[in-house]
C-alpha cells in the first residue's frame, strides 16, 4: 500500500508541474507579451536625463516669460515717467506765463492793454545764447566769430534751425556816445548783437544778467536760455546735444556747480560786501553754476523776468543767479563738460570720445589771453563745423 501511495504522489506532482508549464506557454501564446525586464542601468539613466531636460526647458520658458513681463512693465514705467515730466513742464510753463501776464497787467496803466506773454508772437527757438561782452572787447568778439560762432548766412540758418547766438551788450552812461556808435557800426556789419536796456559796467553784471533773461524771454519762445562769457571756447553741437537730454524737465539750472569761499577781504578780486549774510568768516556760498557758462529753462527765465525788480543782486553775478533759485523747486544739474580746461585737457577728452561743451582756464576765469589762444584751442578741441547741424538733426 505504501508503495502504491508513493507512486501516485509522484505521478500527481509530475502532472502538476506539466500543467503549470502548459498554462505558462498558453499565457505567452495568447497575450504575446513578455515581462519587461531592464536590459541595463543605461535605460534608467536615459530616462532620468530626459526628465532633467524637460525640467530645464520648463524653467527656461518660465524665466523668459518673466523677463518679457518685466521688460514690458519697465517700458510702461519709463513712458509714464516721461509723460509726467512733460506734463509737469507744461504746467510750470503755464503757471509762469499766467503770472507774467498778471504782473504786466498790474504794472501797466489801466487804459493801456497788456501784451500777451503766452509766446504766440515770439520767434520759436530751442536755445538762445547770450555772449556777455563789453565795449572794449572787439578783439574777443572777432576771435569768436573766426572760430566757434558761425557768421553770415550760416548764422542765419543756425537761427532758423533753432539756435540763436548773440553778443549781448547794453549802452553807455552817455546817450548816443562814441562807444554806442561803434557797436551800431559793428552790428550793421555782422548782425549778431542783442542790445539791452542796461548801463554797461563791470560791477553791474548781476543786473545785466537779469536784463538779458528778461529781454530774451520776451523775444523768443525758447526751451533754454544760455549765458556765455566772451573769453571761453564753446562747442555748439555738444551744447545742443546735452540740453536736449533735459528738454522735458521743468525748472532746470545747468552748469558746473561749485561752492567757493565767501571773501570778506576788500582787497581781493571777488570781494563780497555782504559777506556777513553768509555766516561766520570762512563759510562758503551755496551751490551755484560757475559764471563762465550756464543754462536755464524757459520757466526759470520767465520767473526772472516777472520778478526782476525784487531779485537781490550780490557782487558776483553767478552767486546772484544761484540765490534767485535757492528757494525754488529747481533741479540743479552739475554738468562737468561745461568747464573743461584748455589743451591738453580738452584735447585728451576729445580724443577719448568725450567732447567738451566749453573750455577755459580756471586761473583766469576764462581763457588766459583768449584772443591769441582761441584759434589754437578751436583747432585742437573743436568738434568740427558739421557737428552742430548733426546735433540739430
Amino acid at each position: 500500500m505504501k508503495g502504491k501511495s508513493s507512486v501516485e504522489r509522484k505521478v500527481a506532482i509530475k502532472w502538476i508541474v506539466f500543467m503549470c508549464l502548459c498554462s505558462f506557454c498558453l499565457g505567452l501564446l495568447f497575450t504575446q507579451r513578455f515581462w519587461p525586464l531592464p536590459d541595463s542601468d543605461t535605460e534608467l539613466i536615459s530616462e532620468q536625463k530626459n526628465d532633467q531636460e524637460v525640467e530645464i526647458a520648463r524653467q527656461d520658458c518660465s524665466t523668459k516669460l518673466k523677463h518679457e513681463v518685466v521688460r514690458d512693465i519697465m517700458g510702461e514705467v519709463s513712458r509714464t515717467h516721461d509723460a509726467i515730466q512733460s506734463l509737469d513742464k507744461s504746467i510750470s510753463t503755464l503757471q509762469m506765463e499766467l503770472a507774467a501776464k498778471r504782473s504786466a497787467e498790474e504794472l501797466l496803466p489801466s487804459n493801456v492793454p497788456a501784451k500777451t506773454l503766452a509766446g504766440n508772437n515770439k520767434a520759436k527757438a530751442f536755445i538762445v545764447i547770450g555772449i556777455n561782452t563789453a565795449f572794449s572787447s572787439r578783439k574777443r568778439r572777432d576771435s569768436i566769430r573766426e572760430t566757434w560762432m558761425p557768421q553770415g548766412e550760416k548764422l542765419k540758418r543756425l537761427e532758423e534751425e533753432g539756435i540763436v547766438v548773440r553778443f549781448m551788450i547794453g549802452h553807455s552812461a552817455t546817450s548816443n556816445s562814441i562807444l554806442d556808435k561803434a557797436i551800431d557800426s559793428e552790428d550793421a556789419q555782422h548782425h549778431d548783437f542783442l542790445r539791452l536796456d542796461h548801463v554797461e559796467g563791470y560791477h553791474e553784471l548781476s543786473a545785466k544778467t537779469k536784463t538779458f533773461f528778461a529781454t530774451a524771454v520776451e523775444m523768443w519762445d525758447a526751451d533754454f536760455f544760455v549765458k556765455v562769457d566772451d573769453d571761453i571756447h564753446v562747442n555748439l553741437g555738444m551744447l545742443a546735444t546735452t540740453l536736449s537730454r533735459h528738454k522735458k524737465k521743468p525748472r532746470t539750472y545747468i552748469g558746473c556747480m561749485k561752492s567757493g569761499p565767501v571773501l570778506s577781504n576788500k582787497n581781493v578780486k571777488y570781494h563780497e560786501p555782504e559777506y556777513w549774510k553768509f555766516g561766520e568768516d570762512g563759510n562758503k556760498y551755496f551751490r551755484h553754476a560757475s559764471g563762465q557758462i550756464y543754462a536755464i529753462s524757459r520757466d526759470l527765465a520767465t520767473y526772472i523776468s516777472i520778478n526782476q525788480l525784487i531779485l537781490h543782486k550780490y557782487a558776483n553775478e553767478d552767486v546772484s543767479l544761484g540765490a534767485w533759485f535757492i528757494g525754488l523747486e529747481v533741479e540743479h544739474i552739475d554738468e562737468r563738460n561745461m568747464c573743461c580746461g584748455t589743451p591738453p585737457d580738452c584735447e585728451w577728452k576729445a580724443q577719448a570720445g568725450s567732447m567738451c561743451i566749453a573750455s577755459f582756464d580756471w586761473s583766469c576765469s576764462g581763457i588766459c589771453k583768449s584772443v591769441e589762444k582761441l584759434k589754437d584751442i578751436h583747432r585742437r578741441c573743436g568738434e568740427g563745423e558739421s557737428a552742430v547741424w548733426s546735433a540739430l538733426l
